[in-house]
Formats: structure tokens, C-alpha cells, sequence
């Protein structure tokens, strides 16, 4: 099964300083068919004005991602984490027990990201921060592993059966990924125009598979990719 699920479809939210838009059922936003798919429940993707941010708040039992598309985020937490994460790379954050943060665009210019939220495989564990680079010529024709809680993955590790990959294509370059068919992958171009099967989809539109072993995709224009393929 692959179901495309248009931007323009998303639920939205515009708070003046973050203009959020939400692939699954998030705050105000509720919809009994989108409230997860398989292990992922959230992903967002916001638009953070210059110099301002989400103030600290709290979490717990969740593992968060966060791919930054264009701009950056600078993170605070209550272990004494800081950090700044730029444009095509990743953080994460395991809640664990629980943890207050805040995240800030101190940057002259908005910020644009992704916030993935994927669910544990069991509660509680200590909480942790990490942050890492990822190239975006490495992940050329490819999908690169940005998070995972596979062993042997060489990536920001998380506690749930899922990985956070990103793949950058040229226009008429297809790339394949082997998954397994009782697995839910979601797939999401931050930039350009792809086609999966008979669908195509556009920039920010949402693609959620199952049911197959091997997904192959078509650039239609040069595109930036970021996959989910969770439990």
C-alpha cells in the first residue's frame, strides 16, 4: 500500500512565530486516521521565525528527531546539554524518565525542520541529548542512516525498532529500499518531486507504505529525502 498524503491535507497551526504544519494528530489538531502509522507518531514540520523558539518544556517516554532543513536550532536542557544542530543535520533526544528543553532559533533567519517523534520500545531508561553532522554530498543517490536502534547502524542511536534515513537524488536518478512488508514507512521529500510505484508526490507531501519489501523511487526534479521505516 502506498498512500500519499498532500501538504495541503496536513493540519496546520500558525502561532505567528511557528508556522506548523502536522502529518499526525498533534495539539489542536486531531484525526482519528492519522494518529500514528506503526511505531511513528509525530512528524512535524515547522517553520521557526528568527529569534524565537519553544521555551523549556517537558517530555518523557518518547524518542524525538530532529532534521534541520534550512537554518538552525540551538537546544538547552535540564542535564546541562547545549548545542546548536545546522541545516542537513540531526539531533535527538530520548526522554526517557523524563527531561525539560527548549529549543531556539537565535539565527538572523527562520528556521525550517522536521520533528519526528517515534515511540519506545519500553518506558523509562535515563534520559540523553546528542547531536551529529551529516553531509549532504554523503548521502548522494543513497539513503544514509541518520538515527537508528538497529545494532551495527553507524548513526544517532534511539530506543525504538525504527530508523531516520535521508537521501539526496538528481532529477531522473532512481534508488531503491529494502524494508520488510510488516513494516510502515514513511516518507517524506523535504525538496523536489518524486514518484513511488504510480504516486507521485511533491515537496513536504507525505507518503505512508506497508505491505511491501522494496520501495523504489524516482526523482522528478532533484529532491531531498527523509524516511521513516519503523515497527
Amino acid at each position: 500500500m502506498i498512500e500519499l498524503r498532500p501538504f495541503a491535507t496536513l493540519g496546520a497551526a500558525n502561532h505567528g512565530w511557528l508556522d506548523a504544519h502536522h502529518h499526525f494528530s498533534f495539539g489542536g489538531y486531531h484525526d482519528p486516521a492519522r494518529t500514528n502509522w506503526g511505531r511513528l507518531r509525530v512528524w512535524n514540520d515547522d517553520t521557526i521565525a528568527a529569534k524565537s523558539g519553544f521555551p523549556a518544556h517537558p517530555h518523557r517516554d518518547m524518542e524525538i528527531i530532529t532534521y534541520v532543513r534550512t537554518g538552525a536550532i540551538s537546544h538547552r536542557d535540564s542535564l546541562g546539554n547545549e548545542g546548536r544542530t545546522e541545516a542537513g543535520d540531526v539531533q535527538v533526544m530520548s526522554a526517557g524518565t523524563g527531561i525539560q528543553h527548549s529549543e531556539f532559533n537565535a539565527e538572523e533567519e527562520e528556521t525550517t525542520l522536521f520533528q519526528i517523534w517515534i515511540m519506545p520500545d519500553s518506558r523509562g531508561g535515563e534520559p540523553g541529548w546528542g547531536t551529529r553532522p551529516f553531509p549532504k554530498e554523503g548521502r548522494d543517490g543513497q539513503f544514509v542512516t541518520l538515527a537508528s536502534g538497529h545494532d551495527g547502524d553507524d548513526a544517532l542511536p534511539i530506543r525504538a525498532d525504527a530508523r531516520v534515513l535521508g537521501a539526496t537524488m538528481r532529477a531522473g536518478e532512481t534508488i531503491t529500499y529494502q524494508t520488510q512488508s510488516g513494516r510502515h514507512a514513511y516518507l517524506v521529500p523535504a525538496t523536489g518531486r518524486i514518484r513511488i510505484g504510480d504516486v507521485e508526490a511533491e515537496a513536504r507531501d507525505g507518503v505512508a507504505i506497508t505491505g511491501l519489501d522494496t520501495i523504489t523511487i524516482t526523482a522528478l526534479e532533484d529532491a531531498e529525502l527523509v524516511l521513516v521505516d519503523a515497527a
